[in-house]
């Protein structure tokens, strides 16, 4: 099998039709006013909202803008700003700083150094305000996560991944930033490194051990049943780096499930009782 950027080519007029369509019809569907997303000025979201307003129209999508002064970001700022006026969305800014910080103080075992448990309650403290809009104005919360980041479970539960809908978590990275070019965006904001904003100077990159564009063809073989020895060998790399990114693939299953419960009854909710919309 081959395995080399063309496989990840896509006609990009036809998933921006795709996706607006799907967009659209859940909205519809839904019998709400509008959509909710979180605007951190990073690609995801920015195509996210982008794609949303057309679907919708701009003065249906909200992109609310959620610093703190631990990760703020000037330029953050800014490119959501851009991304706002070129499609036409409304925006909200919202400073969650001293809702973090009333978080943190009443917590009785709170510990400031430990990164990450501090890190997932900015991400869910972020939902809160999503869904509190959404509940608000009538709306539905658009989520933002792409393919990549999903598969190696590079996200909060119940923090950037909650979403009532998610309509670009099928396209891995380097695929959103060039549905992103195709849309319009600029090489510079497409090209972004990409942050979760979590702490002060996190790179997902670094973090995640690998540049996107060898591991979105990584995953891409492990998704197409490869063996880890034939992706090591066509991508001319260490088998090691595939054995480590396939490890931490199937060590975060359990954050892309729904809530699992033993089988008791004749149907159950998220395996053999899943209903379309307006079945009934």
């Amino acid at each position: 099998m081959k395995l080399s950027p063309s496989v990840l080519d896509l006609d990009m007029s036809e998933i921006e039709k795709r996706i607006r369509r799907f967009i659209k019809e859940y909205v519809e569907n839904s019998g709400v006013e509008g959509i909710v997303v979180g605007l951190s000025g990073g690609i995801d979201s920015s195509t996210t909202a982008a794609l949303s307003s057309l679907a919708i129209g701009g003065e249906r999508v909200l992109g609310l803008l959620l610093p703190e002064k631990e990760t703020y970001n000037p330029k953050d700022i800014e490119d959501a700003k851009f991304v706002a006026e070129k499609f036409g969305l409304q925006t909200q800014i919202c400073d969650i700083t001293p809702a973090l910080e009333a978080i943190y103080s009443t917590i009785p075992i709170f510990n400031p150094v430990e990164k990450i448990c501090k890190g997932n309650i900015k991400a869910r403290t972020r939902m809160i305000y999503l869904y509190y809009y959404a509940n608000k104005l009538n709306r539905i919360v658009c989520g933002s996560s792409d393919k990549s980041e999903t598969m190696m479970g590079y996200f909060t539960k119940w923090g950037d991944v909650a979403a009532d809908i998610s309509p670009i978590m099928d396209l891995y990275k380097t695929q959103v930033r060039k549905l992103a070019v195709h849309l319009g965006f600029p090489a510079e904001l497409a090209s972004k490194p990409s942050t979760p904003a979590l702490w002060p100077d996190q790179f997902a990159e670094t973090e995640l051990g690998v540049k996107y564009e060898t591991l979105d063809l990584i995953l891409y073989g492990l998704e197409h049943f490869m063996t880890i020895e034939d992706i090591a060998q066509k991508l001319s790399i260490e088998k090691s780096l595939v054995e480590k990114v396939k490890s931490r693939w199937l060590s975060t299953e359990h954050k892309r499930r729904v809530l699992l419960t033993p089988k008791l009854e004749y149907r159950t909710v998220g395996t053999d009782f899943r209903l379309p919309r307006n079945t009934y």
